[in-house]
């Protein structure tokens, strides 16, 4: 893959002030079709990453180009099933107890949705009518035939839905991937009901974890061209006309397997301490941990 960088202003305020806080760390000859799959191996490899003095937005500056993006999504790998199943009911936790505040269970939409795994949540949830979008054509490709009909391969595109049509949209762990998250949400605002709900689960770049690890968290990746906390995260839903706007902190529930994955180890320790939980089956347990994502949730006025 060819890196093709430009320049950027913040996706949050569009404002040009900003501070260095972390500078590039990429190796085009490591990168691999892998690089843009979701729940990869971490490659501790990530774009010079900028604070807005404005608004506090931290964001990926230069950045690769939108065409080029989009490419690279589309050819991504994906080997993740088993934690995007998981993941889908983490979502479902999140969503439940909002569930009483939509105007019906009828339309849902979500955004950057993989395997369809959470699509099979909101069926099971009552949701009439769901649609999932995702770029990459792989995960489409090994969801299971119940909910393959509900994906559409493709980049998200507002054009293609009725304006205050759907109750509900979802964008799980994708806007940070985004090229624009203000028109994302505004275009998730325009397509809800008068009282849908636009939720997102986001990486927390104030978390704990994110703190401790510091450039060693997953979160640092070629793939974030933004990182939200409670703060930016508020003012991207209320920038597009979202009221009622709740944010919280959530926990996920992975195999152990898939937490040593992630944590910042040497490759040659991370590689023995895999082996003994995989060959003593410890690694297959699962494990609640809190990961440094948030859940922000906004509602569209009646």
């Amino acid at each position: 893959m060819k890196l093709d960088f430009i320049p950027r202003v913040c996706p949050l305020c569009g404002g040009k002030d900003a501070s260095v806080m972390v500078e590039a760390t990429l190796d085009e000859g490591r990168l691999t079709a892998s690089a843009f799959a979701s729940r990869k191996l971490p490659e501790y490899m990530h774009s010079r990453m900028v604070e807005c003095r404005g608004c506090g937005m931290l964001y990926a500056n230069p950045v690769l180009r939108q065409e080029a993006l989009a490419e690279a999504y589309k050819d991504a790998s994906f080997d993740s099933g088993a934690e995007s199943r998981l993941a889908a009911v983490t979502y479902r936790a999140v969503l439940e107890p909002h569930l009483p505040d939509l105007p019906s269970r009828n339309s849902a939409l979500d955004i950057g949705a993989g395997d369809g795994a959470f699509l099979e949540e909101l069926l099971a949830l009552g949701f009439q009518n769901v649609v999932g979008v995702e770029p990459s054509e792989a995960p489409v490709a090994a969801a299971k035939p119940t909910v393959r009909e509900y994906l559409k391969c493709g980049v998200f595109a507002a054009k293609e839905f009725a304006a205050d049509s759907l109750d509900l949209i979802t964008c799980f762990q994708v806007i940070e991937h985004v090229w624009d998250p203000v028109k994302i949400a505004a275009d998730a605002h325009a397509l809800l009901k008068p009282g849908g709900l636009f939720v997102i689960v986001a990486h927390d770049r104030r978390a704990f974890s994110a703190r401790v690890m510091g450039t060693k968290s997953p979160i640092f990746d070629i793939e974030h061209l933004q990182l939200f906390d409670r703060s930016t995260g508020a003012a991207l839903l209320r920038t597009t006309g979202f009221g009622s706007i709740a944010i919280s902190s959530l926990l996920n529930r992975y195999s152990i397997n898939y937490w040593i994955r992630l944590f910042p180890l040497p490759r040659t320790a991370k590689a023995s301490v895999s082996w003994m939980a995989r060959v003593s089956g410890i690694g297959n347990l699962l494990l609640s941990l809190p990961a440094g994502n948030l859940a922000i949730v906004g509602r569209k006025p009646v």
